[in-house]
């Protein structure tokens, strides 16, 4: 957040946090696992980017999105709900792409009427 103004070539003043989870991550699942965090902001090119900070070109393809209403530490349930309920009983299965959250003006930090959205990566189940 604290170079988000020297970011000139921004599409929206929507941000973004993207996990890049290592393959196995869901199907072997243990709290400890690493993987990869970033904050992020969509720009037009990478053109105008301050040198402090990383590229990130996100891979295109098909996202489950939902809609997460209430304070965004209890949107693990959410994302068990998801994980575990909605998915298995879809006709999709996970794809290993990154996963993300888009939040925008109603997103509220710790506010029970904050909302987001929750942009999972999937695939048909063959």
């Amino acid at each position: 957040m604290q170079y988000r103004k020297e970011i000139h070539n921004c599409v929206s003043p929507d941000l973004y946090s993207l996990q890049i989870y290592p393959p196995s991550f869901f199907e072997n699942f243990k709290p400890t696992t690493e993987f990869e965090k970033w904050a992020t902001i969509e720009v037009i090119d990478f053109v105008d980017v301050p040198d402090n900070l990383l590229t990130y070109n996100l891979p295109g393809g098909l996202y489950a999105v939902f809609l997460y209403k209430g304070l965004p530490s209890a949107a693990s349930e959410t994302f068990q709900y998801i994980l575990g309920t909605w998915l298995p009983k879809s006709i999709y299965n996970l794809d290993n792409r990154p996963h993300f959250e888009r939040l925008d003006e109603k997103y509220k930090n710790e506010d029970p009427n904050s909302e987001e959205e929750i942009w999972i990566p999937i695939k048909p189940k063959r």
